[in-house]
């Protein structure tokens, strides 16, 4: 039986604060941004060349995280180097690429409510993304 993760909860205190730092300086693409109440808001977004999105929501009872609570979620890219550069140049905050065993290279940014996520360079991955 196939399970593909293609959705992931972002919590955030300002959803229109959010989408603009995701789409316009992240590089996400913005696929959905609805209000099906006038309670209910739902934005989608989606990485470059990936399969999973995130939502950024407000009124839905069973999606209650704190603002800011999100981890480690992890972006793989080409080019740690490159994908660090191209949010710095966007005005990201981006910390120092760490280096490790095989080549596996790190480099971690937050975003407005201090989630955090981590650009992931898996050399004999590099192959499959377009840069």
């Amino acid at each position: 039986m196939d399970m593909k993760l293609e959705l992931v909860p972002v919590p955030v205190t300002d959803i229109d604060r959010a989408k603009a730092f995701y789409v316009e300086k992240v590089g996400f693409h913005a696929d959905l941004d609805i209000r099906p109440t006038e309670t209910v808001r739902i934005v989608q977004l989606t990485p470059p060349g990936s399969a999973c999105s995130i939502v950024l929501s407000t009124g839905l009872d069973g999606i209650k995280m704190q603002p800011g609570s999100l981890r480690g979620l992890h972006l793989v890219v080409g080019d740690v180097y490159k994908a660090r550069e191209a949010l710095i140049s966007r005005g990201v905050e981006v910390g120092e690429v760490d280096e490790h065993d095989q080549g596996i290279k790190y480099a971690a940014f937050s975003d407005p409510d201090g989630n955090t996520w981590t650009f992931q360079e898996m050399p004999w991955r590099s192959s499959e993304f377009s840069l």
